[in-house]
């Protein structure tokens, strides 16, 4: 089975920078798109920024030129550099990890998984 856990969530002010990651677990042969997504109350999950497995990457226009999203293929990382932080990302950040192909009982399947979330806030 896999897994996906954050970590480095948390208070920041704003103008200020955090730093989030996210580690998948498993059987792993290698994982095709990683990310984040973000939910703020009574709003809808959104994308932050995802890189795929090429490098390429994509990201919403309310964090382009202040959030960094940064993969490592071989640990099956995927960090978000936020800076400039601003009280409208404050929310639950989710990473997300879409066709992974992982190995179980002798199979390869492939499969999309989202982490449990992480809550950032940005206030004074």
């Amino acid at each position: 089975q896999v897994q996906l856990v954050e970590s480095g969530g948390g208070l920041v002010q704003p103008g200020g920078s955090l730093r989030l990651s996210c580690a998948a677990s498993g059987s792993i042969l290698s994982i095709n798109v990683m990310g984040w997504y973000r939910q703020a109350p009574g709003k809808e999950r959104e994308l932050v920024a995802v890189v795929t497995l090429g490098g390429s990457t994509n990201s919403a226009n309310s964090v382009k030129g202040r959030f960094t999203v940064s993969r490592d293929n071989a640990k099956n990382t995927v960090d978000l550099q936020m800076s400039s932080a601003k009280p409208e990302d404050t929310a639950v950040y989710y990473c997300r990890a879409e066709g992974v192909t992982y190995l179980r009982v002798g199979s390869w399947f492939t499969a999309d998984y989202w982490g449990q979330g992480t809550q950032v806030t940005v206030s004074s």
